[in-house]
């Protein structure tokens, strides 16, 4: 690529005397860990230059108004990103300038972001039923990766047993991130019913050296598992962690992880007052017991309360900051990174404003739209509900059994203004409704498809 005006040190001398300082002999050399099937392989698609600001914001804008929100259609998409209902009261706080603008401040600059963040910690614990729980790293998936990460600090085994449906993008982003130290095992579920094969998970279990058992509640098909309630004993038994990942916004009505024996809890605040913004916003959450072995394996940051210089009165910051990578730099087990610190105060703002009866209300409807959807979509001639005996959240399977791809029934939703699911396979779709949804809406989505696959 040549010289840019967007893009800096692009003038080919800088960009050699850059290479020459790191001894690299080309700049492809910094991607050799990222496989070849992901890379772009072209230059980037980039506009000429444009040499004013009027014309600069004639092309942003030409491109934003390409995009159709999820607020202007029918969408039923979901798969870890979901439209849900954000009170008004949450951007409002939110956007103001003490915690839109603290993104790392210190005390000195602080104006009550510390507070904010621990009274978001407070909540989520007594949602999670949880002790201690971090402030929030970039997403669900970093979560669970950093969780499992954790566990095998703990045990110092060496397998990561899979044990639910998981998405591709996040079983991704765990490989990844915990190839080397760890081996990832995704034990298939029952095909048949998409249920965790427990047989299965305990033939794997007594081969040995499991760091730990992981499982999603609901899965990645949308699935709440009844054996979910038998894993944390194989998982003990064969000296292993329980790893569960959960959607938060589900546990108004279905027991959080802990109560079956989950030994640390993770997941994505997208769901509390989060918009849906081009695949975002995101935060992942981590959850322990308070107990030294787990919170000193924690490597994002923890906030409570501290004692001042004043006696008797308390302030907040760092809990056990020195096992963190600021304090022990290179030598730290994993580090610090970017906190995705205001998506964690507005799901604090959404958790403050809903309480319990409103969780448990919002959970509710999402379960009762979701088995409507789940028999009325069902029932569609040349569409199933695979597994439409489970109890589901939100997220489910469809399988369309005509001539059509799932992505061209996609496709063909569009084009009526709907947003239908992601495909899966050539026959299988992940659909989404919540509270959001009316029978209405369901029905139409229905009626559409029963148009397009006939």
């Amino acid at each position: 690529m040549g010289v840019h005006p967007y893009i800096p040190n692009s003038v080919p001398a800088v960009k050699a005397e850059m290479l020459a300082a790191v001894g690299a002999a080309d700049v492809a050399e910094f991607y050799a860990d990222v496989p070849e099937a992901i890379r772009l392989g072209r230059p980037l698609d980039m506009p000429p230059p444009l040499r004013s600001e009027a014309a600069l914001v004639r092309h942003v804008g030409g491109l934003l108004a390409r995009n159709t929100s999820t607020r202007d259609a029918l969408s039923f998409l979901g798969a870890g990103c979901y439209r849900h209902h954000v009170p008004a009261v949450v951007d409002e706080v939110i956007n103001r300038s003490e915690f839109l603008t603290a993104y790392a401040g210190e005390p000195y600059e602080d104006h009550g972001r510390f507070q904010a963040l621990w009274e978001y910690q407070s909540l989520m614990g007594e949602l999670l039923e949880m002790d201690v729980v971090n402030v929030p790293v970039y997403d669900g998936y970093q979560a669970s990766a950093t969780a499992l990460r954790m566990a095998g600090r703990i045990t110092g085994a060496r397998r990561l047993l899979l044990v639910t449906a998981v998405a591709a993008d996040r079983l991704s982003k765990i490989d990844d991130y915990v190839r080397p130290v760890h081996d990832v095992v995704a034990v298939p579920v029952d095909a048949s019913t998409g249920l965790i094969d427990l047989a299965a998970v305990r033939a794997e279990l007594a081969a040995g050296d499991v760091a730990a058992v992981y499982a999603e509640a609901p899965s990645a098909s949308g699935i709440i598992d009844p054996a979910l309630t038998s894993l944390a004993d194989l998982a003990h038994g064969a000296g292993a962690l329980l790893v569960a990942g959960c959607n938060p916004i589900s546990l108004g009505v279905v027991a959080p992880p802990a109560a079956y024996g989950a030994d640390i809890v993770c997941g994505d605040v997208q769901p509390l007052g989060l918009h849906m913004a081009y695949g975002g916003l995101n935060g992942g959450f981590i959850a322990t017991r308070d107990e030294e072995r787990f919170v000193a394996e924690f490597p994002s940051r923890l906030f409570g309360l501290a004692p001042t210089s004043v006696e008797g009165e308390y302030g907040f910051g760092d809990v056990a900051y020195d096992r963190t990578s600021f304090a022990l730099r290179e030598e730290g087990k994993e580090w610090v990174g970017t906190a995705a610190a205001l998506n964690g105060i507005t799901a604090g703002v959404y958790l403050a404003l809903m309480g319990p009866q409103g969780m448990r209300e919002i959970g509710e409807t999402i379960m009762a739209n979701t088995r409507y959807a789940l028999d009325r979509l069902g029932a569609v001639p040349g569409v199933e509900a695979p597994y439409a005996a489970a109890p589901h959240f939100a997220d489910f399977t469809l399988r369309f059994t005509g001539s059509r791809t799932s992505a061209e029934v996609g496709d063909a939703l569009l084009e009526h203004g709907i947003f239908g699911g992601v495909p899966l396979s050539d026959t299988d779709a992940l659909y989404c409704v919540t509270e959001v949804h009316t029978k209405d809406e369901i029905d139409r989505l229905a009626d559409t498809l029963q148009e397009i696959v006939k």
